[in-house]
């Protein structure tokens, strides 16, 4: 089983998921998005998969931080746009194990997915 956890390494969420994946002995590579980044392709998977209004956090202080122009008429497309330029904006955590992935952080669906 690969898993792969992405996130910010400040964040209280991301803590609490390595924490969790630490404590149920899941070995997991972790991919800081702010400073590495992440593809269209990736990005795009996981809107297709959850949909952009899950994916892009509208609660955070960078999308709070945008002029009413960018926020206005969002479409997946114009949310990709924006995470990409802005990968904090991404809802974290995101846990890809073995190419399916959740957005957020519940343990029950660690415990699920992670068997």
């Amino acid at each position: 089983m690969t898993i792969t956890l992405y996130g910010i390494p400040n964040c209280d969420t991301v803590k609490k998921a390595r924490v969790w994946l630490d404590q149920n002995g899941q070995a997991f590579a972790f991919h800081d998005y702010r400073k590495a980044g992440i593809d269209r392709e990736t990005l795009a998977a996981w809107v297709a998969t959850h949909g952009w209004e899950v994916v892009l956090n509208r609660a955070g202080t960078t999308f709070r931080a945008l002029s009413p122009e960018d926020k206005a008429d969002l479409t997946a497309d114009k949310a990709i746009g924006l995470m990409l330029a802005n990968p904090s904006m991404i809802k974290r955590p995101v846990l890809d194990v073995d190419g399916r992935t959740t957005v957020g952080f519940k343990p029950e669906i660690y415990a699920a997915v992670c068997g």
